[in-house]
């Protein structure tokens, strides 16, 4: 009974409404589209604050997380050059800049000269880094997990699949 209740009340949506006022308008136009990428839009911006509260209570910001989670999941020695971080994140050079000297400051990370390239750095993540990206990936899942709470395992492994498949067709820059 419980498993009906919540289809019908998430039967329709926000995005229903809009789907429905532009039938309403123009009932030539195919509004499926607007119907899937609505729904990822909103679930990706509400995921996205969510996942902000969760890294501030650890003092950083979804963009640093970044930083210091490329640097813990790259495998010991946790170090990276800053284009290499520059490259994985997918950010410009001072953008990287800006966040590595927040992370330095904060003590979460270590910048020295290249042993390799005379005018190359390295950028290390410090035992303070480690600890604190450990836990906060850990409470970074438990807030995932709670949003996909209402589907079994199954259904994740589907909804995993449906996605991979649609953002191989999505057009990259």
């Amino acid at each position: 009974m419980n498993q009906v209740i919540r289809e019908e009340a998430a039967s329709k949506d926000a995005v229903d409404a809009i789907t429905a006022q532009w039938f309403a308008v123009r009932p030539d136009l195919e509004t499926a589209p607007m119907g899937v990428f609505g729904r990822i839009y909103r679930i990706a911006r509400a995921m996205g604050d969510a996942m902000e509260r969760v890294y501030n209570r650890y003092g950083i910001s979804t963009g640093e997380f970044d930083v210091v989670a490329t640097l813990r999941r790259s495998g010991a020695p946790y170090t990276l050059s800053p284009r290499q971080l520059s490259a994985t994140l997918m950010l410009t050079t001072g953008g990287m800049t800006g966040r590595l000297d927040k992370l330095e400051k904060a003590g979460l990370l270590t910048r020295s000269p290249d042993p390799h390239d005379r005018r190359g750095l390295q950028v290390t993540i410090t035992e303070r880094g480690l600890a604190l990206i450990d836990e906060a990936v850990g409470a970074g899942l438990e807030t995932q997990a709670a949003a996909l709470k209402g589907f079994d395992p199954e259904e994740v492994d589907v909804l995993t699949g449906l996605l991979r498949k649609l953002l191989a067709d999505v057009p990259q820059h």
